[in-house]
């Protein structure tokens, strides 16, 4: 957690869909071992600067360097193998396919059959609830089981670097507070995390650092801890 190292740097990135810009040249990056936050509206450019920064958007300007290599509108697959996974709002399992093979498409790219397992396992151990519900279609989960079950796809990949986009959305509150956990000891066993989350409470209690998104632009950044206590980022998005 003390390590200073830089695992990925985002330079004046702009997004555009169509002729409307969704990012304006954005700057940031994610120290190695940390959990890094982006808070915004609807609309700010929060889920398309993740989907920028892994490759299922493309960019018209700027720089995206992860683990010294840069990575800038290279395929989504070829991001993938160099551990950077994104989960996705909304989750995007598979819901006509059982956990098991949820699971298992999460390594498609992972050859040895034994570590397969082995990741397998660790997934199981994590989420004892998956392997109750291994043979079940990921469909017929609960809002909780299937955010776990887009995590434990994501972790078959241990991945360098996780981007988490809105893992709390539809979820009961009392779940929230499991994925929150989930979050914590994810990133306490090594696992740097580029987190989008609507409950700004939640994102900046659990932030190292955090970046505040207004229409495509970074208008505000700061500790997790001291963005709790700013007035403006209290006023738009604490209910204050």
């Amino acid at each position: 957690m003390d390590n200073d190292e830089t695992l990925l740097k985002v330079e004046n990135l702009k997004t555009y869909y169509g002729k409307i810009a969704a990012l304006n040249g954005i700057s940031f990056e994610v120290k190695q071992g940390r959990i890094i936050t982006l808070l915004g509206s609807n609309g700010a450019g929060k889920s398309t600067t993740l989907r920028t920064i892994s490759g299922i958007t493309k960019s018209s300007a700027g720089k995206v360097t992860f683990c010294g290599e840069e990575i800038t509108n290279k395929p989504a697959h070829e991001i993938v193998k160099r551990g950077l996974i994104h989960l996705p709002e909304g989750r995007h399992i598979f819901k006509d396919l059982t956990v098991m093979e949820n699971l298992e498409l999460g390594a498609y790219t992972l050859k040895d059959a034994h570590e397969r397992k082995r990741r397998l396992n660790k997934v199981f151990e994590r989420f004892p609830i998956l392997a109750v519900r291994s043979k079940q279609q990921g469909g017929t989960l609960s809002g909780g089981e299937q955010q776990m079950l887009a995590i434990g796809r994501g972790l078959m990949l241990e991945p360098k670097l996780l981007l988490m986009d809105e893992p709390s959305m539809g979820i009961a509150p009392l779940i929230v507070r499991d994925i929150t956990n989930i979050v914590k000891s994810l990133n306490k066993e090594g696992t740097t995390i580029l987190l989008v989350e609507q409950n700004a409470k939640m994102a900046l209690g659990l932030a190292d650092y955090g970046y505040v998104l207004d229409t495509g632009n970074i208008v505000l950044e700061g500790k997790g801890h001291e963005l709790l206590d700013d007035e403006k980022v209290i006023k738009a998005y604490l209910g204050g």
